[in-house]
């Protein structure tokens, strides 16, 4: 049997743009994605605390360190520049391996999305 859990987790961090004439996707910082452990094509899964959307697109990588958390095209009308995102990846594990995996999860900090 496999199941899905979660793999990836950048939590609570700022949109730093909405760009709703852009074909589509997330742009997230390089950092991010790197401390996560998302890559560019994965879907991620957006939840925004601000006013409780909740949707997927997939990962696009944005500059290394910029900060950069942009939402393109449709899912630009989600959210609002400045509202605090989570952004979660899945995986589909078999279930013995999924009982031990360990997610990669970071906290970033959402004035300026380092994670410093």
């Amino acid at each position: 049997m496999q199941i899905q859990v979660l793999k990836s987790k950048i939590h609570r961090v700022k949109v730093t743009g909405a760009d709703l004439n852009y074909i589509g996707s997330i742009t997230i910082d390089e950092t991010l994605l790197e401390a996560s452990n998302i890559i560019e094509g994965e879907k991620v899964s957006i939840v925004n605390i601000n006013n409780g959307e909740r949707f997927e697109t997939y990962a696009i990588k944005g500059k290394k360190n910029s900060g950069e958390i942009t939402l393109n095209g449709p899912a630009a009308r989600k959210v609002q520049k400045e509202d605090i995102i989570i952004i979660i990846s899945y995986a589909t594990l078999e279930f013995e391996e999924a009982k031990t995996f360990k997610p990669w999860i970071i906290f970033p900090n959402e004035k300026d999305n380092s994670l410093t």
